[in-house]
């Protein structure tokens, strides 16, 4: 592990274990369905295996990335002169955008196989929000890395970026029922809970819809929006014809079974 992925984890883990509690408070208070707390040990191994194995990989730190392209003056921001607060902000919301498009490229061909196992979860809950396969974790990691070198994005930029999409995560799996004025208004901005299980939905016109990760306005402005399930409350979770999985070693083998391409 390098010190700055370990200072990357540490930047990271604090917010997330503070949101995390926050989280599974509200899921008790206010479930939007009964817990399946069986999944959660499985769910809980995989996210941290693919945690432990990005933090190995030192080129895979995206402010590692934003410290290598400052230094060697490469990278959009780096080459054009702007204020800082400026830099920050639009890199922040490119990052954003560059994962709304990793998301919709990761259910093509092969690249669904690594995240399938991600939507093989018959519950969604903040434990789903780590539950990815670890090769689609160093996948993850390495394009969002080569996506801060491009922009030259500061090193804030980079840090912001990668805790808000982790708490962005959380939430969005979280397994609350929001009240519906808080649900409405706040899906004018962001990735909800509602909007999310819908991208979850056995559904594969509504699987292919709310791909963003902070923002829902990517959603809006390519035309992947749905704001509503055809199935409504009776909203069911998975994959069409695939059944879910909650055991670690089959989740990791996963991307090797031969069934069918998104």
């Amino acid at each position: 592990m390098t010190l700055q992925g370990a200072a990357d984890a540490l930047w990271r883990i604090a917010p997330a274990l503070l949101v995390l509690a926050t989280l599974l408070l509200a899921e008790w208070c206010w479930p939007w369905r009964a817990a399946q707390p069986r999944r959660w040990l499985a769910n809980a191994l995989l996210g941290g295996l693919s945690f432990l194995l990005v933090l190995l990989l030192p080129l895979a730190s995206m402010t590692a990335a934003a410290q290598w392209a400052g230094m060697q003056h490469f990278g959009l921001f780096n080459l054009i002169p702007s204020p800082l607060w400026l830099s920050v902000l639009l890199s922040v919301l490119l990052l954003d955008l560059a994962l709304y498009w990793q998301h919709r490229a990761l259910h093509w061909g092969w690249l669904w196989r690594l995240h399938r196992v991600h939507h093989l979860d018959p519950m969604l809950d903040v434990t789903s929000g780590v539950r990815f396969h670890p090769l689609e974790a160093i996948a993850s990691a390495f394009y969002k890395s080569l996506i801060v070198v491009l922009l030259g994005a500061p090193v804030a930029a980079a840090a912001l970026s990668a805790s808000l999409t982790l708490l962005a995560s959380l939430f969005a799996h979280a397994n609350i029922r929001l009240p519906a004025q808080v649900e409405q208004g706040l899906r004018t901005l962001l990735i909800t809970p509602g909007l999310h299980r819908i991208h979850h939905s056995t559904v594969p016109a509504e699987l292919g819809s709310n791909f963003g990760s902070v923002l829902w306005l990517w959603d809006q402005l390519f035309g992947s929006a749905v704001p509503v399930s055809r199935q409504g409350e009776a909203l069911m979770l998975g994959i069409e014809n695939h059944m879910p999985l909650t055991q670690l070693g089959k989740m990791l083998a996963d991307p090797f079974q031969a069934r069918r391409v998104q």
